[in-house]
């Protein structure tokens, strides 16, 4: 793809179907394979925008469905975008409130014109379309758009799965289209399509032709992560990722442990996003290289090594699991800052572990070291 300065992918490295590289946008550069930590409604939970950057993330994710409905797309848009509004100012993709709609929301009732939905706070009502999602997204300011989608569960019959790839796909060309009428933001930003087909090869197939015949910037694998378990999303990542363009980055919706991570990588994904690191961060467990702790265990009541000692995060450097284990069953709002730090902080060093394998071809003995001593103790 050739350089442009709104927006370009360039791939540095392969190794096996895994790729690292770069997008590069007017805002900033995004080192791939990315993790993009959770922003939902404007703020990384417990963590300050200048904090989620040194934890190595070049890009955060914001969410349509809860911006707009609190604090509401257009009000952002009057104070400056959700770059001015929540002091960071690299990359952000907002998701398009698809799934959030069909998850979170009462008395949902899905048309072609769009979803129908009671607000999970008020019960108010509202209408979510293609159109109005890409507004909302322009509004924010978003600098990597989602196109509005309709998620259905894996369990659904083939004819139900068909049906929501297929206007999957025409929202798809709506939401093209809306986007490309969007003026100044159009000029800066960038417009992903989403596959869908559930773990259906065929489907899967139509769906990324027909987005690939619609044009866009980036492609992400949707419908995935939400509950078939890990062997049947690599089942499915094992030919998802292929049918989409390779000049084009691959982004894994809502993916996840980090194990689903490596896995993912090294079936051809560039992107990921997950509110895992950060809410278990809040509830008590870190991620580790030797697997995810529980710090409300008792047995960390006296332990005073770091939680990691394989970790550069400040967090690793400067306390113990005691007093970490104090913090979270004390519910004191320190030990779910410093634990989302550290998890953040874990999975970016994760990420550019992964980068550094795939740059020097050795991946695969990366990614099995990896396992064996992830899944070396259960805590």
């Amino acid at each position: 793809m050739p350089d442009n300065p709104r927006f370009s992918f360039a791939i540095s490295a392969t190794d096996g179907a895994a790729r690292t590289g770069s997008i590069r946008m007017q805002c900033g550069e995004i080192r791939t394979p990315a993790f993009m930590p959770v922003g939902t409604a404007g703020t990384v939970k417990a963590m300050k925008p200048a904090d989620v950057r040194t934890t190595g993330a070049d890009i955060i994710l914001g969410n349509t469905y809860h911006l707009m409905l609190r604090p509401g797309a257009e009000r952002v848009a009057r104070l400056g975008g959700l770059h001015a509004f929540m002091g960071w100012d690299r990359p952000i993709l907002t998701d398009s409130g698809g799934y959030q709609v069909m998850s979170l929301s009462d008395l949902t009732k899905v048309s072609e014109e769009g979803v129908a939905f009671a607000s999970h706070l008020d019960g108010s009502r509202h209408m979510l379309s293609p159109e109005r999602s890409i507004e909302i997204q322009r509004l924010l300011g978003s600098d990597i758009v989602m196109q509005f989608d309709q998620l259905v569960p894996t369990t659904v019959t083939r004819d139900e799965q068909a049906a929501a790839m297929e206007r999957s796909i025409r929202w798809a060309r709506r939401s093209r289209e809306g986007f490309d009428v969007g003026g100044e933001h159009a000029e800066r930003a960038a417009l992903f399509g989403i596959q869908q087909g559930a773990l259906d090869e065929g489907l899967r197939k139509a769906s990324a032709d027909g987005l690939i015949d619609i044009g866009f910037d980036g492609y992400a694998v949707g419908g995935l992560a939400v509950g078939e378990g890990q062997e049947a999303m690599f089942a499915c990542l094992d030919f998802a990722p292929g049918q989409l363009p390779a000049d084009r980055p691959r982004y894994l919706m809502g993916v996840g442990k980090p194990d689903d991570i490596v896995g993912a990588v090294e079936r051809g994904i560039d992107m990921f996003d997950c509110v895992l690191p950060t809410r278990s961060g809040r509830n008590g467990q870190a991620f580790t290289w030797d697997g995810p702790l529980n710090l409300r265990n008792a047995r960390f009541a006296e332990d005073q090594a770091p939680l990691d000692a394989d970790c550069s995060c400040p967090v690793c450097g400067t306390w113990s699991r005691a007093y970490l284990h104090h913090l979270v069953r004390s519910g004191e709002m320190l030990g779910a800052m410093l634990m989302t730090e550290h998890n953040l902080s874990f999975y970016q060093q994760l990420m550019a572990r992964l980068r550094t394998a795939i740059g020097e071809a050795r991946l695969a003995a990366f990614a099995h070291d990896f396992r064996q001593r992830y899944a070396a103790r259960n805590s």
